[in-house]
């Protein structure tokens, strides 16, 4: 038969330190004893202890209370109070541009950089000069972010920016050591050591059951400590400052009690449906537990929704499956109920758990089973089954110790060292800024390598774990480079095109110029270069680039200036033709595509005058002999550069012409010579007559429109 193993035990609060031995034999836990001393002077605040000379002496009076009944005690287990962990949160962005995918390595780099600057963040509000003076007892991902978006998994995703953002808690160690300084002077030697939150849900929340998302709520008298659960893990703890002494003072201010008068009616109302006080005038006041539970509704209110905002804040911003309540606070009436609506959970997911909800444990004569007594009952069973030791290990050579709340990683010794993890991971290299077409681009360096992490000499990542004794090589990682690229890398894709120009066929190419100098392909890229980088989009642009001039100037709008106006001759401009369908200058062109500008029929005087309905000539109709003869007369006098033109001459683009007209002079007979040959008959005597509708007339006579001219010959008289 097993010999029973005494576990001395303590729990050390704001209000009281409670001393525990708890019996254990073959795995079975009795509760033989328990002692409660207040302390006399505020010693303790917020978990940490402010005067470990007073508080050194109430453990000792605990210590010595006990001993009376169960002989010398040596050595103790206890807890650092969950009060005194700090939670914060914060975030980290870093540049992924241009990386091929993201690793696990690489997310918990990441994350480990933001539980650093958290680590940073809390040091800086407890005034504390360096963050190593911080334990990370865990921390839990509240989102991860690609490109401002967020992502569920950031593992083998690309973009340009990866961010996480974290809750993290840690344990100053000035907590730890000032526990260890009060214990020396009650001569107790620190036989274990646990975390309140924890020692609490290893007794009501066994590990099957962590894999549900629950809250655990110690309240005390000056703060409320919150753990969850999810996972098969506790994911984060917290803190709020108040607790039982804030239902206290309410009942103080309301029914004029001084603050000990004001404690023990709360702890009345708890047994007893009406209670008698004396207020501060004397008075004495008979009063049921409904009416007072009124007048403090308002604290109690205050105090549920306290709690079901940090137990939201710690869980994401979701509420748990259930919620367990346990310490002296807990008992406040109606509390569970309230805390069940401010998390919209059903009544019967938030309830009290005393010691009788503790599996395999067993209770001596006259033990109280309240709620006030989990957590000590807690710590001793978790000192057992989960003592938590100091480790030490060597980061590059230098003794680091850690306090080991849960499974240590490299990653938690490079935080506990100092060591700043973002620093590790090499620099990318610098970028370089270009110049295309007038507008700047930033071309970024290569990325720095991750760091060489060796634990024992062996190649390892930062979530390799770790024990006593570990020697951890931390190298920094390569720095990047800046980028060596050329001007065909950086462009995705550099055009040509085979084009016919009248038949004619060309290539063509893109042009680049670097810094005004012609270059190719193959040029790397320097800081500050300018490119100018130009190909043919249009049908203008194309015949630009081939140099074609005069088919440009040909494809313009015909235009001369007439008397002084410009006039455009649409009718004696060239015609562009893309794949012989009619086409714009301003059109695009495609591989192989051909291009022909047809050009006009030479432009005369003539035409011009057709186009404008110029009539050139003033015209009669006369018959002569019979036969209808037209006689005209210029109208129109053409000059070009002060150059008198006939209506044959040809017009040229941008011409400057003038156009004068002519008064009209009368036709006469001696005009119509210019339209007929005459002929003198043979046997004629030379002499002749003109006849002029049958009358006899001169050369000079007037001819208009219709006459009927004859030359009549006088025969030859033999």
């Amino acid at each position: 038969m097993d010999e029973k193993k005494k576990i001395f035990a303590l729990d050390i609060g704001t209000r009281s330190v409670v001393g525990i031995i708890l019996e254990e034999e073959n795995k079975q836990y009795n509760v033989s004893d328990i002692f409660v001393k207040e302390h006399v002077e505020r010693a303790m605040l917020d978990g940490q202890i402010h005067d470990v000379v007073a508080v050194s002496k109430i453990i000792k009076e605990v210590k010595e209370e006990m001993e009376k009944k169960h002989g010398p005690l040596t050595k103790v287990c206890v807890a650092a109070a969950g009060r005194a962990l700090k939670t914060e949160k914060a975030s980290v962005s870093v540049s992924i541009k241009g990386k091929r995918v993201i690793t696990k390595e690489d997310v918990l780099h990441l994350e480990l950089s933001a539980v650093q600057h958290a680590q940073a963040i809390a040091a800086e509000k407890n005034s504390i000069e360096k963050s190593k003076n911080y334990y990370c007892v865990g921390y839990s991902v509240f989102q991860y972010q690609l490109d401002g978006e967020e992502i569920g998994n950031l593992i083998d995703q690309q973009g340009d920016e990866a961010s996480v953002e974290i809750i993290a808690t840690f344990l100053p160690r000035v907590v730890v050591e000032s526990l260890i300084a009060a214990l020396h002077r009650a001569e107790l030697e620190m036989d274990a050591l646990t975390l309140e939150p924890i020692a609490a849900i290893n007794v009501l929340i066994p590990s099957s059951m962590r894999r549900l998302n629950v809250a655990l709520v110690d309240i005390g008298a000056g703060t409320s400590d919150i753990a969850l659960t999810e996972l098969g893990t506790v994911t984060a703890y917290g803190m709020v400052p108040i607790a039982g002494d804030e239902i206290t003072e309410a009942i103080s201010d309301q029914l004029l009690l001084d603050f000990p008068l004001a404690e023990k009616a709360k702890r009345d109302l708890l047994e007893n449906e009406s209670i008698i006080v004396q207020d501060i005038l004397g008075f004495e006041t008979a009063m049921d537990k409904a009416n007072v539970v009124k007048q403090i509704e308002y604290a109690i209110d205050r105090l549920a929704d306290a709690i079901s905002t940090e137990i939201l804040q710690l869980n994401n911003g979701k509420s748990p499956k259930a919620v367990m309540l346990v310490g002296g606070g807990s008992l406040t009436p109606d509390l569970p109920k309230k805390i069940a609506e401010c998390l919209q959970l059903p009544e019967n997911r938030v309830a009290i758990r005393d010691s009788s909800a503790i599996q395999g444990l067993r209770f001596s004569e006259k033990i109280p089973m309240g709620p006030e007594f989990i957590t000590p009952i807690g710590i001793a069973i978790a000192a057992d089954l989960t003592p938590v030791h100091y480790v030490t290990v060597y980061v590059n050579d230098q003794p680091v110790r850690l306090f080991e709340v849960k499974q240590l990683t490299i990653g938690d010794c490079l935080l506990a060292s100092g060591t700043k993890v973002s620093s590790l991971h090499g620099k990318p290299g610098m970028a370089i800024i270009v110049q295309i077409n007038g507008q700047q681009i930033t071309l970024p360096g290569d990325h720095g390598l991750p760091p060489i992490i060796k634990k024992n000499g062996v190649e390892c990542g930062l979530d390799e774990p770790v024990q006593n004794g570990d020697e951890i090589i931390a190298v920094k990682g390569m720095d990047g480079q800046s980028p060596q690229i050329t001007i065909g890398q950086m462009l995705d894709d550099i055009p040509s095109k085979v084009t016919f120009i009248n038949g004619k066929k060309y290539e063509i190419t893109t042009l680049i110029k670097m810094n005004g100098e012609i270059v190719t392909t193959d040029t790397l890229l320097k800081d500050r270069d300018e490119l100018e980088i130009h190909f043919p989009n249009t049908i203008e642009e194309l015949l630009k680039t081939t140099k074609q001039d005069k088919l440009l100037t040909d494809l313009q709008p015909f235009r001369i200036r007439l008397n002084g106006k410009e006039t455009f001759l649409l009718a004696f401009s060239s015609k562009l033709l893309l794949n012989d369908n009619p086409a714009k200058l301003s059109q695009s062109f495609h591989d192989n595509d051909h291009v022909q500008v047809v050009s006009s029929k030479l432009s005369t005087i003539k035409h011009l005058a057709d186009i404008k309905n110029i009539p050139l000539y003033y015209q009669i109709n006369v018959f002569f002999n019979g036969k209808k003869i037209t006689m005209k007369k210029s109208r129109i006098e053409w000059y070009r550069n002060e150059v008198k033109l006939s209506e044959s001459d040809i017009l040229s683009h941008g011409d400057v012409i003038e156009m004068k007209e002519m008064e009209m002079e009368p036709f006469i007979f001696q005009d119509l010579f210019r339209y007929v040959e005459i002929d003198i008959p043979k046997e004629s005597s030379g002499k002749f007559h003109l006849l002029k509708n049958g009358e006899e007339t001169t050369f000079y006579e007037t001819v208009i429109d219709g006459d009927k001219l004859e030359i009549v010959w006088d025969p030859v008289f033999r």
